[in-house]
């Protein structure tokens, strides 16, 4: 129980720390590049926007909605993206000569702006959940890739060494050693997709679905409604501190339980 305690207290502490940062920047860099107030809202200004105008209510449950969308969207990219980075880093480890062949691939989609793929990705996948999976996927796909190959390489080779002279097969030393070795890198993976998973669902949703928060802070900017605009910018930010600090906590908590 006090371990728990302990873990959440942490947890809570990294977030506050984390929204006085983003906060302090925020005000310093509007003063520091002398943003118009007009468009450069303030935490008070989006504070207002929110709770204190007269169609404040109205204007939570518009940003809410937007933001349940937009997590909704960010989920299935990050569902595929890490779905295909475990099998693509898993068959990588098992089968070397595998990486020879697809290692260009995700290269490749990884070197290319999503924008110019958003057109071709359009016209196979069309413009509903299937896009925004595809495009959310790619953002995900190469640095949780990355981290999940370094995980599995970088079991003991002692260990490694130990299932081959007990006559266990290669399959048998990745189960055995290389995948509890990798969970580290796995977490790190996780840690390192959020943000990559709800930049893939705003572009999808401005590029291909009208939906969203993506879309949301484009036609607010066509409307010159910025504090529509700031207060998309801090949803999404904020969603995006609470689950890397959930990811973080929960990491922790198997830590502790497997006493890693």
């Amino acid at each position: 129980m006090r371990g728990v305690l302990r873990s959440t207290g942490k947890m809570l502490f990294g977030l506050v720390l984390s929204l006085a940062v983003v906060g302090a920047l925020w005000v310093g860099l509007l003063r520091v590049f002398e943003v118009s107030a007009y468009i450069g809202k303030g935490p008070w200004d989006v504070y207002s926007y929110l709770l204190r105008d007269p169609d404040s209510a109205e204007n939570r449950a518009l940003i809410m909605g937007q933001l349940g969308q937009t997590l909704l969207d960010a989920g299935m990219g990050f569902a595929a993206g890490m779905l295909a980075a475990a099998v693509v880093a898993c068959l990588f480890t098992v089968f070397r000569g595998v990486e020879q062949a697809l290692m260009p691939l995700a290269m490749l989609l990884r070197s290319v702006p999503l924008v110019a793929l958003a057109p071709m990705i359009i016209l196979i996948f069309g413009r509903q959940e299937a896009a925004v999976a595809a495009m959310g996927g790619i953002v995900v796909l190469f640095p949780a890739l990355v981290t999940m190959v370094f995980g599995l390489r970088s079991a003991s080779p002692a260990m490694l060494e130990v299932v081959q002279v007990y006559g266990g097969s290669r399959l048998d030393a990745f189960r055995k050693v290389a995948l509890p070795s990798a969970a580290p890198a796995f977490f790190t993976a996780l840690r390192v997709s959020i943000p990559g998973a709800l930049t893939g669902a705003l572009l999808a949703e401005w590029l291909a679905t009208g939906q969203g928060i993506g879309y949301g802070i484009v036609s607010a900017v066509s409307r010159a409604r910025y504090d529509q605009v700031w207060a998309g910018v801090v949803a999404v930010t904020l969603a995006s501190i609470v689950l890397y600090a959930l990811v973080s906590a929960v990491e922790a908590a198997l830590q502790r339980r497997t006493g890693t």
